[in-house]
């Protein structure tokens, strides 16, 4: 039996998602897509994967067992909303895409709401915490702590034994080195090298990254 799934986000993320949910069907039938909630979205005509089926109040009265992917490329936005899903027939899955290359499964552990997109490479001891996104063929070494609402677009390399925390977005191409730590609420520019730990809620660009400006998530 499939299981309802929706997708929060109804914009090129949310599509992406769609995509990647028809992919994971195409494997092993899992999931039965009924649609996307979004908040900022009345007109879904133009979307080919889906209907609008509401907004976070829909959400939120929805009366049966749903599956919910949380499209969202914001790591603010994304911590901000998702403790306001309350309903407690609502459930977070993990959404791997099915040519993500897993070193060893069963020595990687997973929160729940992580989305791993096409092309990703995840090596051993890694550990996630929630809610976090990994674009295409984001590459993940050995070892590495993840905490929440983490965004890693496309190309984003981070080291062996790095430990990232909580609402850190990473450009595309970007590539963090091995033992450092990334903080809370950061910024890394596209393309930039990291070479030393970053400070909490500021932004870093370049090669080798410099500080460029704080970061105010509010």
């Amino acid at each position: 039996m499939m299981n309802n799934i929706a997708i929060y986000g109804a914009g090129g993320l949310g599509r992406e998602v769609a995509c990647l949910l028809k992919a994971i069907n195409q494997v092993k039938p899992t999931w039965n897509f009924i649609g996307f909630f979004d908040d900022g979205c009345p007109d879904m005509t133009n979307n080919p994967y889906g209907i609008l089926i509401g907004n976070l109040e829909s959400a939120n009265t929805y009366p049966d067992r749903l599956a919910i992917v949380m499209a969202i490329a914001s790591s603010n936005i994304l911590e901000d909303l998702t403790p306001k899903i309350t309903n407690k027939h609502i459930y977070f899955p993990n959404i791997i895409a099915p040519n993500v290359l897993l070193f060893d499964d069963d020595n990687i552990e997973y929160g729940y709401g992580n989305v791993l997109g096409f092309g990703v490479r995840i090596s051993c001891g890694v550990k996630f915490g929630n809610f976090n996104l990994l674009n295409g063929c984001t590459s993940i070494g050995h070892d590495v702590e993840i905490g929440n609402y983490n965004i890693m677009q496309p190309d984003t390399r981070i080291s062996g034994e790095t430990i990232i925390g909580n609402s850190n977005f990473f450009g595309a191409r970007s590539l963090i080195l091995q033992r450092l730590k990334i903080g809370n609420h950061t910024r890394i520019g596209a393309g930039s090298v990291v070479i030393h730990n970053t400070k909490d809620r500021m932004s870093y660009f370049g090669n080798p990254a410099k500080k460029i400006e704080q970061y105010n998530n509010k």
